[in-house]
């Protein structure tokens, strides 16, 4: 069985469809998209849409939340008050365009999606299995985020968020933990261990990693075997970036775009 993650596509439409046909070549079982489809770039509709006529499940990402609802806000964390001042632009352009229709779609999607293959649980959301917009990076401590996997009871969770595709294993040993209960009484408390996946499966439409090919995550489970990859799909990256200097969109993505950041 093939499964397909991929996420944060940020309106760009030729990244999306370039993914979309790559998804096509691989013979995927299924996919799921991790949520941003709008946002930064210059084809928020036409990337709803499209998405829309697949019939894929999606998951709802913080950016969508924000133009779903209309908010002032898209839920991100920015660096400095010039990113911060971009993003405004950014949301404000976006919700201005986007259709009545796709913002009910937008706002109607789920927060987290889950399946169980061969009694293992992979559990998709688009920031992490407690907030929308929480960012779980590589270097996030294993112990931190095994109590994310414990807390849900999955073996494999997949996100998004950060626009950095990355796959990493870890093997938990059981652990036990005493505390002070607010009674003043000690406790202790057991951390079953295990092997835990967790991927990111960066993004589509706006890399910040250095390569400006659109990525996403494939997983294969074949005879009891699990195989995780993080696919690298080249597309115009160009005539996108001219896009959004054309479209009103701060010109600032325009060259992000290029440069993968």
């Amino acid at each position: 069985m093939k499964i397909a993650f991929f996420s944060d596509i940020h309106g760009n439409l030729a990244a999306l469809q370039a993914v979309l046909e790559d998804l096509d070549r691989q013979d995927v079982d299924i996919a799921f998209c991790g949520g941003d489809l709008v946002g930064y770039g210059a084809f928020p509709n036409e990337v709803i849409e499209l998405l829309r006529r697949r019939h894929w499940p999606v998951i709802m990402g913080n950016y969508d939340q924000g133009v779903g609802q209309d908010a002032d806000d898209c839920g991100c964390a920015y660096r400095d008050e010039v990113s911060r001042a971009l993003g405004q632009r950014s949301i404000a352009w976006t919700k201005e365009r986007v259709t009545a229709g796709n913002k009910a779609y937008l706002r109607n999607l789920p927060s987290k999606i889950s399946l169980v293959i061969n009694g293992k649980k992979i559990l998709m959301v688009h920031g992490s299995p407690r907030r929308i917009n929480e960012y779980l990076f590589e270097d996030r401590p294993v112990s931190a985020v095994a109590r994310l996997f414990q807390a849900e009871e999955a073996e494999v969770i997949i996100c998004g968020h950060t626009h950095l595709p990355y796959i990493k294993e870890m093997i938990v040993e059981e652990s036990w933990e005493t505390g002070v209960g607010t009674d003043g009484r000690a406790s202790v408390q057991r951390r079953p261990g295990g092997h835990y996946i967790l991927i990111n499966g960066g993004s589509v439409g706006k890399p910040k990693d250095g390569d400006p090919r659109a990525s996403y995550a494939l997983i294969d489970y074949q005879d009891g075997n699990w195989q995780n990859e993080i696919v690298r799909v080249s597309y115009e990256v160009g005539a996108m970036a001219r896009a959004i200097e054309q479209s009103g969109l701060p010109v600032e993505y325009a060259e992000q775009l290029r440069m993968g950041h």
